[in-house]
């Protein structure tokens, strides 16, 4: 019966409304949705209710190779290059150095730590995923794990995404705090431009019609298609680009035409891949191989926290010497680290209309650049 590749999905799909059911209405709403159902997902899996990493199953392998790059094609369809011009010179600005700290963080912190006892031959790989995720977000987290089969490690690989979560959540109490103690070693004016940023809220309840579904499901059919060809094509000329770098690139440049971008349905498709995906993880996550790593857990988090410490150290000393506004900082830095949703919360609670928007579009450049450039850190420290 758990074997039953029906019984299989009907257990997934539980978890994930339990996961959600549990964050909106228990107490457990402060953990995030993502990390509760891989805590689900572990919990099943380790009294046999549905397969484990060791038993596998074919249902997971059609996530791992379909579900899972879905999520990140549809998470990519809302990012709209051509509106960053309206997040101002220094949004972009502060965003980019946050760009640049992260990457010094994540190989330093790599280096501070026995990176191959930890993570053995996949160190290259995570510091790649760590360069992604707190460039823009877990959708190129997801993107570099898939490329090198690194969620097959479930227990590393979960012991990675809880310490990014416990970080993050740290990192967004200390961002508020970062305007009022910055602008007391140096005052900065905030200029308020009277930009209504409720007009560009995301919409949080999508209506999707079949029409539509159908032509959003046809659309990344195609694309992961495409993608596959192309990257078959160019390896058998030497050029070893990833699949899914070329169904990022497909994504994006889909993403800039108004028709895409009006199509409903998009964020909810891709947010419920996630959560599909991470529920997989979980069942990966077995409990003999979760006390395998429990010694290398405060590594991990060692890890995690230098490369947001390194982040905020470099990002804040170069705004110390162009005399930035510590709320564009502050916002730019949880654009890197936590993604759009947490810097536009961010801006609402900084009563920053003028900034609600970049804050939007500053996540959006994250969740596009934060694949390429967690994929160039990968090759570098694994060539």
């Amino acid at each position: 019966m758990t074997a039953n590749p029906i019984f299989i999905l009907t257990v997934l799909f539980g978890l994930i409304f339990a996961s959600e059911w549990l964050c909106k209405h228990t107490f457990l709403k402060y953990i995030s949705s993502s990390l509760l159902v891989i805590v689900l997902g572990a919990i099943v899996a380790n009294l046999n209710l549905i397969p484990s990493a060791s038993d596998s199953s074919p249902v997971y392998d059609t996530i791992f190779k379909y579900v899972a790059p879905a999520s990140i094609f549809f998470l990519l369809l809302g990012v709209n290059l051509k509106q960053l011009r309206k997040a101002g010179l220094p949004m972009l600005i502060a965003f980019i150095l946050g760009s640049v700290g992260t990457m010094l963080g994540v190989i330093i912190a790599l280096n501070a730590i026995d990176y191959q006892a930890v993570f053995g031959d996949q160190f290259a790989a995570i510091a790649g995923m760590m360069t992604g995720t707190y460039t823009g977000g877990s959708a190129n987290f997801n993107a570099i794990a898939l490329h090198y089969d690194v969620f097959r490690e479930g227990v590393v690989f979960t012991g990675v995404i809880v310490a990014d979560n416990i970080v993050t959540a740290i990192w967004m109490v200390v961002s508020l705090s970062i305007p009022v103690f910055m602008q007391k070693l140096r005052p900065h004016p905030q200029v308020v431009s009277g930009l209504n940023g409720d007009e560009h809220m995301e919409r949080e309840n999508e209506q999707i019609e079949p029409m539509g579904l159908a032509l959003m499901l046809g659309i990344f059919s195609i694309a992961i298609l495409f993608s596959d060809v192309v990257a078959h094509s160019l390896s058998s000329v030497g050029w070893n680009i990833p699949s899914i770098l070329i169904l990022t690139t497909i994504a994006l440049i889909l993403a800039q035409s108004t028709r895409i971008q009006n199509l409903a349905g998009a964020k909810m498709l891709g947010m419920f891949s996630v959560y599909l995906f991470l529920a997989v993880v979980g069942a990966y996550c077995e409990i003999g191989a979760l006390i395998d790593v429990g010694s290398n857990a405060l590594d991990i988090l060692l890890f995690t926290t230098l490369i947001v410490l390194i982040h905020s150290v470099f990002l804040i000393g170069v705004s110390l010497l162009i005399k930035a506004d510590w709320s564009i900082v502050a916002i730019a830095s949880q654009a890197n680290i936590g993604g759009a949703s947490t810097a536009l919360a961010l801006a609402k609670s900084f009563k920053r209309s003028d900034l609600i928007l970049p804050a939007i579009l500053a996540g959006s450049l994250g969740s596009g650049l934060g694949t390429y450039l967690g994929f160039i850190v990968a090759a570098l420290l694994g060539s």
